[in-house]
């Protein structure tokens, strides 16, 4: 990884202390991109004007905006961040930026900042396969930009199932330190 000095040092911390700090072990969104590479699976939805994407890790959704508005001027930082879709050809193009600076890029524990800037690249191959490239770009905590794909099989007939996620979570309390 092209990590910055502080964020590799701060990767390296969150694997040795088990990610005891993961902000979705407290209830917390995985925000993008970790919630499209998490094994839990999302379902798309395409509206006139938006794209909605519903995942059922931490029972969260995002919106995706189609209808040619550009990024506020002012963003709200969210785990989410601010999302604008468009088509390039045969892919669909998300954009996403407008992060708070708590979340992280993966389960491991990489580090994002209020700079993250997010591109992912929809790709259908054929019937049930589509491929997603996710474009990292966070000059704060990486020195160059980096690029992901992660390969996704539809999932016919099933649905999004109830996640619970238990605020009073025990779990840290029983891992040794």
């Amino acid at each position: 990884m092209p990590y910055q000095p502080w964020a590799e040092a701060l990767y390296k911390q969150r694997r040795a202390n088990e990610s005891r700090d993961d902000p979705t072990a407290n209830c917390i969104v995985g925000g993008v991109p970790r919630s499209d590479l998490v094994p839990y699976p999302f379902k798309i939805l395409q509206l006139s004007g938006m794209t909605l994407v519903l995942y059922e890790a931490v029972h969260s959704y995002r919106q995706i905006f189609t209808d040619g508005r550009p990024f506020p001027e002012d963003m709200n930082p969210t785990w989410f961040g601010y999302s604008v879709g468009r088509w390039e050809g045969d892919a669909f193009v998300v954009e996403t930026k407008g992060f708070n600076d708590r979340g992280w890029l993966d389960n491991w524990g990489k580090p994002a900042t209020s700079a993250l800037r997010v591109i992912e690249r929809f790709r259908r191959k054929d019937f049930g396969h589509m491929d997603l490239e996710i474009t990292i770009d966070d000059p704060k905590a990486y020195t160059r930009p980096w690029t992901v794909t992660q390969r996704l099989i539809l999932a016919p007939d099933t649905e999004l199932l109830e996640y619970v996620c238990n605020e009073n979570n025990k779990y840290f309390d029983i891992i040794p330190k």
